[in-house]
């Protein structure tokens, strides 16, 4: 175990399954290929999104995050407070618990950003250079001493005016285990820049009340398991809660900064209203 790779007691034996109603597999194999279609083409695009404005490029990003989410057959539910277009210059970590792979278009719908994600990807075929064009940060969160650089790279994004999303639980969870601590590092970042810290919670439901298991990807469950599990799921909705945001001065150091976030985003007090998505 590692600062940026602690592992999950969750398994998908125990964790990873639907109990609700199912689509036929016809249905759901179309899902299945439109939602990769769609992710395929977001890749292919990328160098052509890079040369529009930024806000041209985050109005894009949003509608193609969205489109992605929906071909998956899953619906999306947004709430709580409203997030202004425009970005702060001194930039804006966002900070979520981690439950599936539909986590990163769920956010980028909503708030895109520059995602931070481990050094191997940038080696994958296809997305591991597109992934490099968009902006992402690539760290290397199994050996301790990369640390630093790690937290000097998002300081460095935050301070030029970026958004950053970070996972800090720094692995999926399911949440039946009570989810990961967040991990202080990437909160380093945002005290180092000046930045504003956003939380955001991320569950899946099947009606109002149950969780679904079917979104979550957890362990060593295979990815083809996972996407075929999500278009076979009737009524799968993805909620993503935006939190108010937490100053990086509000608190004396980075974990009582991490401990802030993670307990605005474990709350069930806070009872946010709907806000509108606009793509």
């Amino acid at each position: 175990m590692s600062a940026w790779l602690p592992v999950a007691p969750c398994t998908p034996r125990d964790c990873a399954h639907h109990e609700g109603a199912t689509r036929a597999p016809l249905p759901a194999a179309a899902l299945l290929l439109a939602g990769c279609a769609l992710t395929l083409l977001g890749v292919l695009c990328v160098p052509v999104v890079l040369l529009m404005g930024p806000s041209h490029r985050d109005r894009l990003t949003r509608r193609w995050a969205y489109a992605v989410v929906r071909a998956f057959g899953v619906r999306i539910s947004v709430t709580g407070v409203s997030v202004a277009r425009t970005r702060a210059p001194s930039g804006e970590l966002v900070v979520a618990n981690h439950v599936s792979w539909l986590d990163i278009p769920l956010v980028a719908a909503v708030l895109p950003a520059r995602m931070v994600a481990k050094r191997e990807i940038r080696n994958w075929p296809v997305l591991g250079p597109m992934a490099a064009l968009g902006g992402t940060l690539f760290i290397e969160r199994d050996r301790l001493r990369s640390l630093p650089h790690a937290v000097r790279s998002v300081a460095g994004a935050l301070a030029s005016g970026s958004r950053v999303a970070v996972f800090p639980q720094g692995s999926t969870w399911c949440g039946r285990s009570g989810g990961g601590r967040f991990r202080p590092a990437a909160f380093q970042a945002a005290i180092d820049a000046g930045s504003t810290v956003r939380p955001v919670r991320i569950s899946y439901r099947t009606t109002e009340t149950d969780t679904a298991g079917a979104a979550v990807f957890v362990g060593d469950d295979p990815l083809a398991a996972s996407l075929w599990r999500v278009v076979t799921a009737a009524g799968l909705t993805a909620e993503i809660r935006i939190l108010p945001p937490v100053p990086a001065d509000a608190e004396p150091d980075r974990r009582a900064l991490a401990r802030a976030a993670q307990s605005a985003v474990a709350s069930d007090r806070a009872n946010l209203p709907a806000v509108s998505v606009h793509h």
